[in-house]
């Protein structure tokens, strides 16, 4: 990860391939809802700091000028409700993850759960994930640094305020350019590591 970059601009056709790249990785029940919004240039880059960042964290933050260079920003959405209609349809109907269900039984009781909250783990979040580290790792191949934001806050007023409909929720961030070569490091570097024997498992834990 780069959390310093140039404000150097990104050839347009070589951003388009990376994305283009990354809307080709899996979906669950090939829903392919996962979207990407792009913003390249300070203009539209700005729009996102100043629903994501605070003046205060800008002001204190050792990372933020560079950062802030990046010229392009990337959003990586999906759309829970994608899903659950997905998982609604007949073929994944037994899954009793598509949309709630408004009859009941004949004893009164529902006739099932449905809906984003009866999914043990969303395959949403899951499909952003691997469209993110797609885009990633193409972007390594081609040279370019990459940084990866968490969706820690401004959601709610950022994506009304890039025209982006309701039902898609915000996963994370890729920032793309170019390494500025002042990269502060990160203090999380200095934690010991676990042994790759303590995270590896075989037959049992």
């Amino acid at each position: 990860m780069v959390r310093s970059f140039s404000d150097r601009p990104l050839d347009a056709g070589l951003v388009d391939d990376i994305l283009t790249d990354a809307l080709r990785s899996p979906t669950a029940g090939n829903t392919r809802g996962t979207a990407w919004l792009v913003l390249e240039g300070p203009e539209q880059t700005a729009g996102y700091w100043s629903h994501t960042t605070t003046e205060e964290w800008r002001r204190r933050s050792r990372r933020w000028p560079g950062l802030s260079n990046a010229p392009v920003v990337a959003l990586s959405l999906a759309s829970p409700t994608a899903y659950v209609l997905r998982y609604g349809e007949s073929d994944k109907a037994g899954s009793s993850l598509g949309p709630p269900l408004t009859e009941g039984t004949d004893d009164g009781e529902p006739a099932g759960q449905g809906g984003e909250g009866a999914w043990p783990v969303p395959y949403w979040f899951g499909d952003a994930a691997f469209a993110t580290m797609a885009l990633l790792l193409r972007a390594t191949a081609e040279a370019l640094g990459t940084c990866f934001l968490g969706n820690f806050r401004g959601e709610d007023s950022l994506l009304p305020a890039l025209g982006v409909p309701p039902e898609w929720r915000l996963f994370g961030t890729v920032l793309l350019g170019f390494p500025a070569g002042d990269d502060p490091p990160s203090s999380s570097l200095s934690r010991p590591a676990p042994s790759a024997a303590s995270r590896l498992h075989r037959g049992s834990w």
